[in-house]
């Protein structure tokens, strides 16, 4: 690698200040479109059928955190005023080798919500007395008409049980529940992870109206006021990551044509931690003048080569050294560094200008003093994310962006469902 094509790779990476401002209009434009009529828009507007909590609720509620193949069922106490106790908390995965799977092609749907009535009679210490609410934190495409009514659209992640997929989940719950003994629960509410962290962040803190997944993927809502309509306010979930009007680069384009699903979720390949280590391993291959081969590297490594301060850059060079299977010199070291940091930033300024689009469609040219709650490893973990979220915003919104902080929410799917049943449903 010589220094004249480190430098071009890094400016493949770096996004200007008028460039993100320039995005963030672009999203703004969308969400516009896209309430008007979603076919207009790469963001798909869904409606999640539930506002903000007022910050008082209280009583015992249950929350169904069901996202992947380990599922949690959690007995919540909110005391209002942003305050909440977890009674109890039940996790179980739905396959365990040699033993069960309610996940494969073999599995049927009975099976799948028996197994999940049963943690949930745990979770009441098989109390089948008091009435619970249950809230669900269901994180599949599903096809939403209200609240409680939500259809699996399409298994997701590997899941392949018979008998799910076009049925209203919180029916094949309540079906089981009953079998089971345990009809004294009642599921009463399905949403979006994403909208978990809104509704999670919101009961603690008022004034947060945008909620955010930064991790292996990403997707973004927020509470749309419905400014000059007789319409009540809800919150949208934007499935964000599907955004487009955005320029991918020589890489994003490289690694769009090996994806799965090419021509699909380009902002989620730009930004999230499953696609970030991919795209590294293009610059390095191509930086290292091995177009050919294909290096696998992570966000994780990532976040060690970024974490790496000494003088020497001895991690930076042990992962490079293991990867590239080659001896690797200080200044090469330097520039890997930099070039992870480029991608790192890159992912963390599209981000806030996400945010800043629609910060610009609530607030217009005044910006009210406010949360973003954002949920997910990158946030939480990736260095360099947080600062460059933060310099992003004042680089798109001048002084104003000082009336706004972004908070980690990094307990949304199980407290954002327990609220979730706890308010009254939005038509």
């Amino acid at each position: 690698m010589n220094k004249q094509k480190f430098q071009s790779m890094i400016d493949e990476f770096t996004v200007n200040q008028e460039e993100l401002q320039q995005i963030s209009a672009a999203f703004r434009r969308d969400i516009e479109m896209g309430l008007v009529d979603e076919q207009t828009s790469s963001l798909r507007m869904l409606k999640s059928y539930v506002g903000l909590p007022a910050g008082d609720e209280q009583g015992e509620f249950l929350a169904l955190d069901f996202g992947g193949t380990n599922i949690r069922v959690l007995r919540i106490k909110l005391h209002g005023h942003g305050q909440f106790e977890i009674l109890k908390k039940v996790a179980k995965p739905l396959r365990v080798q040699g033993i069960y799977d309610f996940i494969d092609a073999q599995a049927k749907a009975e099976d799948l919500f028996d197994f999940i009535a049963g943690l949930v009679d745990e979770a009441i210490d098989e109390n089948h007395e008091q009435e619970f609410l249950l809230g669900h934190t269901f994180s599949f495409p599903s096809e939403q008409t209200n609240l409680y009514n939500a259809k699996l659209i399409i298994w997701t992640k590997e899941f392949a049980t018979k008998g799910v997929e076009g049925q209203v989940v919180n029916d094949l719950l309540s079906e089981a529940l009953v079998r089971n003994g345990v009809g004294n629960v009642r599921p009463t509410a399905v949403i979006n992870d994403t909208v978990a962290v809104l509704l999670a962040a919101a009961y603690k803190q008022s004034s947060t109206y945008i909620g955010s997944i930064y991790a292996t993927g990403h997707n973004t809502c927020y509470l749309e006021p419905y400014k000059g309509e007789a319409k009540a306010r809800m919150i949208i979930n934007l499935e964000s990551g599907a955004f487009n009007k955005i320029a991918p680069n020589t890489y994003d384009k490289i690694l769009d044509e090996q994806s799965e699903k090419p021509n699909e979720q380009r902002l989620e390949k730009m930004v999230s931690g499953r696609y970030l280590g991919v795209l590294f391993g293009l610059v390095i291959a191509n930086g290292f003048g091995a177009s050919n081969k294909s290096y696998d590297f992570t966000s994780i490594d990532l976040s060690a080569i970024l974490s790496d301060e000494t003088t020497a850059l001895d991690d930076v060079k042990k992962i490079m050294e293991v990867k590239l299977e080659r001896t690797i010199l200080q200044e090469e070291c330097e520039w890997v560094r930099a070039l992870a940091e480029a991608i790192v930033v890159r992912s963390a300024r599209l981000v806030a200008a996400t945010f800043a689009g629609i910060i610009w469609h609530l607030d217009g040219d005044t910006v009210r003093k406010q949360h973003i709650a954002v949920d997910g490893s990158l946030y939480e973990k990736m260095p360099l994310c947080v600062e460059s979220i933060q310099k992003a915003l004042y680089d798109i919104l001048g002084e104003q962006a000082s009336a706004l902080d972004t908070v980690l929410e990094n307990g949304g799917s199980g407290l954002g469902a327990a609220i979730a049943s706890a308010i009254e449903p939005v038509t």
